[in-house]
């Protein structure tokens, strides 16, 4: 990656640090998550909502408090989630966690994952991982939470997600 790209890509982390988009409460919010990175002591609670007509996010919020790089990260999910329906916003936090343990290897792809490549370059820091996938395990949880469940199916769907050890 090119040192202007890498400039760049820190701007977008600090704007978003700066100017936290979703941040605050979400009235009406049909799901709720909280997350904690214990090596740090990041904090957030991500809250979504969706669409009963459409089955589309159309509210997502979080509240925390931590470094540039786990408020950044929230910031940027919350532009990237709404309008995407449960399994779309799986399918991007798959992407992103493909990223994320990429160690800096390969190019992700940004029309996937819009402004959350910018977090490309922290995939290069074991111990920052986490800060930056904090809101992305929240988000899934919730989504995993607002997930319709077949009868008889309730087992395998609590296996999908342990909020306790969530992937990372």
């Amino acid at each position: 990656m090119s040192a202007s790209l890498d400039s760049l890509y820190q701007q977008v982390i600090l704007d978003h640090a700066k100017r936290r988009h979703g941040d605050g409460e979400l009235p009406g919010a049909q799901a709720e998550h909280f997350e904690r990175n214990p090596t740090c002591g990041d904090e957030i609670t991500v809250r979504l909502s969706v669409d009963e007509v459409t089955g589309r996010i159309d509210g997502f919020a979080w509240q925390g408090a931590g470094c540039s790089i786990s408020m950044a990260s929230a910031s940027v999910l919350s532009e990237l989630a709404p309008g995407r329906t449960l399994p779309e916003l799986r399918l991007l936090i798959d992407e992103y966690r493909a990223m994320m343990r990429s160690r800096g290897a390969g190019e992700p792809d940004d029309e996937v994952l819009g402004d959350a490549v910018a977090f490309h370059g922290v995939s290069k820091f074991v111990m920052r991982v986490k800060c930056g996938m904090l809101a992305w395990v929240a988000a899934e949880a919730c989504a995993t939470e607002l997930a319709v469940v077949p009868a008889g199916r309730a087992e395998e769907a609590r296996g999908t997600i342990d909020p306790g050890s969530a992937p990372v």
